[in-house]
């Protein structure tokens, strides 16, 4: 019987060294905000909404495998800067590996000219965590690479992405836009262990969009039919359940 496996592979001696930082089913991550909401007929909550425990819950979880130190749109002698130090050398202990660099790497602002992400990020350079995973997925699968779904950190989201995981035979590692709406500088720590990504996979395939109409009549009987019960309306008659393991 096929079953589906995705694959987290590293140097044995970092996942020895690093047990307590290992990829995670999403499930795992629930904040402790949505865990505490109670949902009932008289007050509702978003702990009951199925849609989005779907998308909290959906895939796997990388943490940051060192600390990262960031201090961000900082005046140095009249010009605003960046500027970032982490333990990736001693971090990442690999034979080969595109990771084993002494310092953090960088985007350049014009890989994205035109993006409002430049403005968001202060039109700094980009910082890029160094992820020490080989991810792997069965022919025919990609994965969808998201900031966390409605629980990311408040300073810093990756740049979502597709990647073909099931060919691609390297590390994938994460540009991340600074969160400048909020900060207007930010010196911070990215803790070793933090959760900074989501991974969704999927099945390739081929699909084409088509618009229909719907008489009134029909839409309202189909509205009727949906509101009759409320709680748990959608769990109990249209949800399938997920398993991330």
């Amino acid at each position: 019987m096929f079953e589906n496996i995705i694959k987290f592979i590293a140097d044995s001696n970092y996942i020895d060294n690093n047990k307590d930082i290992l990829p995670i089913p999403s499930k795992l991550n629930i904040p402790d905000w949505l865990k505490n909401l109670k949902h009932t007929e008289k007050k509702f909550t978003a702990k009951g909404c199925i849609p989005l425990l779907d998308g909290m819950t959906a895939g796997y979880i990388l943490k940051m495998p060192t600390d990262y130190y960031i201090e961000h749109n900082f005046d140095i002698e009249g010009k605003k800067r960046t500027g970032a130090s982490s333990a990736i050398e001693n971090t990442f202990n690999f034979p080969i590996n595109i990771n084993r660099k002494g310092v953090p790497e960088y985007h350049t602002v014009d890989q994205l000219e035109g993006s409002p992400l430049i403005d968001k990020n202060k039109n700094l350079p980009i910082h890029k965590i160094l992820n020490p995973w080989r991810i792997k997925t069965p022919p025919g699968y990609s994965v969808l690479f998201t900031p966390i779904l409605n629980n990311q950190d408040d300073r810093f989201s990756i740049i979502p992405a597709i990647v073909d995981t099931d060919t691609f035979e390297n590390e994938i590692n994460f540009p991340i836009i600074l969160n400048g709406d909020k900060y207007e500088t930010l010196k911070t720590t990215i803790k070793r262990g933090t959760p900074y990504v989501q991974l969704i996979p999927f099945k390739r395939e081929a699909w084409k969009m088509k618009i229909e109409t719907i008489n009134t009549e029909e839409h309202y009987k189909k509205r009727f039919s949906q509101y009759r019960h409320i709680i748990h309306n959608y769990k109990n008659k249209y949800w399938f359940k997920k398993s991330w393991k």
